[in-house]
């Protein structure tokens, strides 16, 4: 199984629609994020969790090659597409089942974090990034948060921007410690969310 979240797909093209131009690239290279990590793990089931899609118009605004690019991922596995904030409703894009949540054995798999304390929780929304200064230079990445009964996904989306985990949003949903796994080239980094820095 892999879990994803917030890919945003067509976010760029949402935006020219409303007059910014921004290059129309953020898709492809989102679904290109997403083919790397289905190549290298290989999972039977992919939980995509919200906001896949950027607006309800995505699929008229999708390049038909993101779009033949989709579908190729799509062929050979089960998916399961939560929904999102910013995508709601199911949509012809997606292949697979829809839902709002999942639960798959001790999991609740969401796109928005519940407030309080829960457990086995696995959601996204908040697009959590880490901070840190190393060798003098300021170092500021996606990661994961976790207090090990509950974890907030990073974005997989090419243009997404982030939340930093000290932000009350972030902190806020774990009672105590917890750590941000940052991402690198590679690997994560994990880090105590109290040794990260604000921005």
């Amino acid at each position: 199984m892999l879990a994803v979240a917030d890919l945003h797909l067509e976010k760029a093209s949402a935006f020219a629609r409303r007059g910014q131009m921004l290059p129309p690239y953020d898709s492809a290279d989102t679904l290109a994020r997403l083919e790397a990590l289905i190549a290298r793990w290989a999972p039977a089931l992919v939980i995509a969790l919200g906001d896949t899609l950027h607006d309800r118009w995505a699929q008229e605004r999708i390049a038909p090659q993101t779009r033949e690019r989709l579908a190729t991922l799509q062929r050979g596995r089960s998916f399961i597409w939560i929904a999102g904030n910013h995508d709601p409703e199911p949509n012809a894009l997606l292949d697979g089942e829809w839902a709002r949540e999942v639960r798959i054995g001790p999991l609740t798999f969401r796109h928005e974090p519940l407030p309080g304390e829960v457990t086995g929780e696995v959601a996204g929304h908040l697009h959590p990034v880490a901070r840190l200064v190393q060798r003098g230079h300021s170092i500021r990445r996606r990661c994961f948060a976790t207090d090990g009964m509950r974890m907030v996904l990073p974005a997989l989306g090419s243009l997404t921007g982030g939340l930093n985990v000290r932000h009350p949003a972030v902190s806020g949903l774990f009672g105590g410690r917890y750590e941000a796994h940052m991402l690198g080239t590679a690997r994560t980094y994990r880090i105590a969310a109290d040794a990260c820095l604000g921005d």
